[in-house]
């Protein structure tokens, strides 16, 4: 069985505190990012919506232009300063999301950005599944009132690593793309999120656990830091999965960086204990990665 991971690798998740002043918002994430690389990073996950206050009337204040590909400074100087971190600091950066204007047709998406150490732009998930909860008496939330969903399942191949996913908050609730993305060879699923003081306390980790346990391969979460004077209070907690449903690290609601080495071998020697991928029924339920499955790779 060939390696997931080819080799070992220190991924990091930056809880940041996100305002409403996007240049400060850059600037603070730079200078986590450089801590986080300083420490010996080579995948650094920033949170959703990094840039920006999170919230349906703030998504069109904040949005950048992302396409044609690649933008201005002007259409998007988030895109420049993630490209410039990644080749400054040499290593793969997944830039959270950011609210996105699609000029052409003025629709607006949740989207993630990631960027090799060169500072080329790899890929760009859009989020798929949009944040329509009503919880009585705790929280409602209607994304789909402001955005557009994406339509692509996203695999990126990090040279020298292997295979990644990245998705988007509310995305982890559906497994079909975790499972995927898992079977087509990712070695890791990264999920920025922002879930809520109510969600976040009933499935945070047991989303991340779950998605690692169904799959045998590792996961992060990266969430904004809690801000109980913002509109929306994050549930934070970031965190780091290892492919038998052990949490490696998690942080509390405030901000921090954590770092955990991603073990190569290690997705291997779960699965040969608990052989998943060999015992398989696909006489009696179909293989979904084998559908029609729109990929951006």
């Amino acid at each position: 069985m060939a390696q997931l991971l080819k080799k070992s690798v220190k991924l990091a998740l930056i809880q940041l505190a996100c305002t409403a002043d996007k240049a400060h918002n850059l600037k603070h994430a730079r200078s986590k990012v450089l801590e986080a690389t300083k420490a010996g990073a080579k995948i650094v996950v920033l949170p959703e919506c990094f840039n920006s206050p999170y919230g349906t009337k703030y998504f069109p204040q904040y949005a950048e232009t992302l396409l044609p590909s690649p933008p201005s400074e002007k259409q998007s100087p988030t895109f420049h300063a993630l490209s410039n971190l990644a080749k400054e600091t040499n290593a793969y950066i997944i830039g959270g999301s950011i609210p996105e204007l699609e000029e052409k047709t003025k629709k607006l998406y949740n989207t993630s950005l990631t960027f090799s150490p060169s500072g080329d732009l790899l890929a760009t998930h859009r989020k798929v599944h949009l944040f329509d909860i009503d919880i009585p008496g705790k929280i409602t939330f209607r994304e789909s009132d402001v955005l557009s969903p994406g339509n692509k399942i996203t695999l990126i191949d990090l040279p020298g690593y292997g295979k990644i996913a990245v998705a988007i908050c509310y995305d982890i609730r559906f497994p079909e793309l975790a499972t995927i993305a898992a079977r087509k060879g990712a070695f890791l699923l990264l999920y920025p999120g922002a879930f809520n003081l109510t969600t976040g306390a009933l499935h945070w980790e047991l989303q991340a656990r779950a998605r690692a346990m169904d799959n045998q391969v590792y996961v992060g979460l990266c969430s904004p830091a809690r801000d109980m004077e913002a509109d929306y209070n994050a549930w934070g907690h970031s965190m780091v999965v290892d492919p038998n449903a052990e949490v490696l690290g998690q942080l509390d609601e405030k901000e921090g960086i954590v770092i955990k080495e991603l073990v190569a071998g290690r997705i291997e020697e779960v699965r040969k204990g608990i052989p998943l991928y060999t015992q398989r029924r696909f006489d009696v339920y179909p293989d979904i990665s084998e559908g029609k499955v729109r990929f951006e790779e």
